[in-house]
């Protein structure tokens, strides 16, 4: 049988073909199934589209072809009992059509149920998704306490201690740090301005910085830079000074700027070293300001702290640097004051030889109507500084600790404070050894347990070293572990002996000392170097 269509085997089978009286149908080859072998899977005009139904279509039809087969020798044999009713025979093609048209449209049924189902289950999900929407708008949209700040800083500044990658040490505050960058560009453009004998004036240096920086820069962070450094700048007020700028006028007032420089030359060169040395001292003026804010912290906890600024090498652990109030904006020379008339009393008093009597009258019965005018003023309005009340003192003892001893809440609280002393004023090379320190305990169990493992009375000091960093739960090089097996070594020397040999070093461990004495040892140490 020549492939065919599904829709051309349904349609030549509700119309009924016409059967020739004299042929005789028998066999499988005879009858005019519809099999699998018939069904052209690549018809671009099959009304099958649904992958998965037409292969259950085709299974369908494939069972169906077995069963005519089944009728058809059925059929063949003839029937024993004459009283039995005689029905119309139907043909095999004719039972595979009803047979694979009913499985076809339960499973067509089947599929457009589970459809329904999945679009209901959509719309669900999609009712909950606006459902959830809905209430996270409206819980944003609540109305917030008067008393609650509407304007906090973003979180890049409020955090931005928090989120350097340096060791810890005397960090700067956000806004601190971005005054430096200020003043290293406006150290870079005056420079440049005054190598080239040029004058500096404000606008000039505005432009210049803003370019660099991509910040605004006003004449507040200039006052600020004058705070904390007052001896790098000269400020004036200049006039007839030549500007390409249409919005300033020849003849008016700007402030111009020039550096200071230590010297006795008529007019000094400002290079590269010149810049790195103010720019060092400006950090260092920073750090000192600083300092005056954690000083006062430190005077305000319970117990008082006193660290010296010289020993200081990082903040309190409690103290918030990006809390630091900004640096107050230093006066910069005014222009020079020019006499404006502004009121009828000095318009009197200038022109009162040109004027007539008439109006010289009419001034000053304008000057009296002014006068009661500002004697109507109540004079509460005239102070506007109002005493605020005062702040009731927070009570030092929280209220989980009520109860307790208030010696031993002192004892606790000087140690607490001698321990964070102790961190303040603690310098790089003995944080790094305190930190060493710290994993010792754990070092000491692997290299025990290597030497079990290895089953021998000593080691090189590579393998020993290689064998632990597999071992360790940290990543560390096989220098690192060789420093920490170092320091093993002179923490426990009656533990651990190390012996040069050649060009080797051998490590011997002494396997009769328990390994419990070793880290109560251990541990001891650490302690002792941490109130140091």
């Amino acid at each position: 049988m020549s492939q065919v269509r599904v829709t051309d085997f349904f349609c030549q089978r509700k119309k009924g073909e016409a059967r020739v009286p004299g042929k005789q149908r028998s066999g499988r080859g005879s009858v005019r199934s519809f099999s699998a072998s018939s069904f052209h899977h690549g018809n671009k005009e099959s009304t099958l589209c649904c992958s998965p139904v037409r292969e259950e279509f085709v299974r369908v039809v494939d069972e169906a072809a077995g069963l005519s087969n089944d009728l058809q020798s059925a059929s063949s044999r003839p029937d024993t009992d004459p009283a039995s009713p005689r029905t119309p025979k139907r043909s095999s093609a004719e039972a595979e059509f009803d047979l694979g048209a009913a499985v076809f449209s339960d499973t067509v049924e089947h599929s457009s149920v589970k459809r329904r189902r999945q679009a209901g289950r959509a719309r669900e999900a999609e009712a909950n998704t606006t459902e959830k929407t809905t209430r996270r708008t409206a819980r944003k949209k609540l109305v917030l306490p008067e008393d609650t700040p509407q304007v906090k800083q973003p979180a890049y500044q409020r955090y931005h201690t928090l989120a350097q990658d340096t060791p810890p040490g005397l960090s700067l505050p956000y806004q601190y740090k971005i005054l430096a960058e200020m003043f290293r560009s406006m150290d870079t453009v005056v420079a440049m301005l005054y190598n080239r004998s040029e004058t500096a004036t404000f606008a000039k240096i505005k432009q210049g910085v803003q370019d660099m920086m991509h910040r605004r820069f006003e004449e507040s962070h200039v006052g600020q830079i004058k705070t904390v450094f007052p001896a790098a700048f000269s400020f004036r007020q200049q006039k007839n000074i030549p500007t390409f700028n249409s919005n300033v006028s020849r003849g008016s007032y700007q402030l111009t700027v020039e550096p200071v420089l230590n010297q006795n030359d008529v007019r000094p060169v400002l290079s590269a070293s010149h810049l790195l040395e103010r720019r060092r001292v400006f950090h260092h003026n920073l750090i000192s300001v600083v300092k005056q804010h954690h000083k006062a912290f430190l005077s305000s906890l319970v117990p008082p702290v006193s660290v010296p600024e010289d020993e200081l090498t990082r903040w309190h652990p409690r103290f918030n640097v990006d809390t630091v109030p900004a640096i107050q904006v230093g006066l910069l020379p005014p222009p020079p004051h020019t006499e404006k008339v502004s009121t009828a009393r000095e318009v009197l008093e200038k022109a009162r030889s040109l004027i007539m009597p008439k109006m010289e009258k009419a001034l000053v019965s304008l000057t009296r109507n002014a006068d009661d005018a500002d004697g109507t003023k109540p004079v509460g309005s005239q102070n506007p500084a109002v005493a605020q009340p005062p702040v009731p003192a927070a009570d030092p003892v929280p209220s989980s600790l009520r109860g307790v001893s208030q010696s031993l809440l002192d004892r606790i609280r000087a140690k607490e404070a001698q321990k964070l002393q102790a961190a303040m004023t603690r310098n790089p090379a003995q944080e790094e050894r305190l930190l060493m320190l710290t994993r010792l305990g754990e070092l000491a169990r692997i290299l025990r347990n290597v030497f079990v493992a290895e089953k021998k009375a000593s080691l090189v000091m590579e393998v020993a070293c290689s064998r632990m960093v597999a071992s360790y739960r940290s990543a560390l090089s096989l220098g690192a572990m060789e420093k920490h097996i170092r320091l093993l070594a002179e923490v426990a020397p009656d533990w651990l002996s190390i012996h040069p040999i050649r060009k080797d070093f051998y490590l011997k461990l002494n396997k009769m000392m328990e390994l419990n004495v070793i880290l109560d040892k251990l541990n001891h140490r650490l302690r002792e170097e941490e109130r140091l």
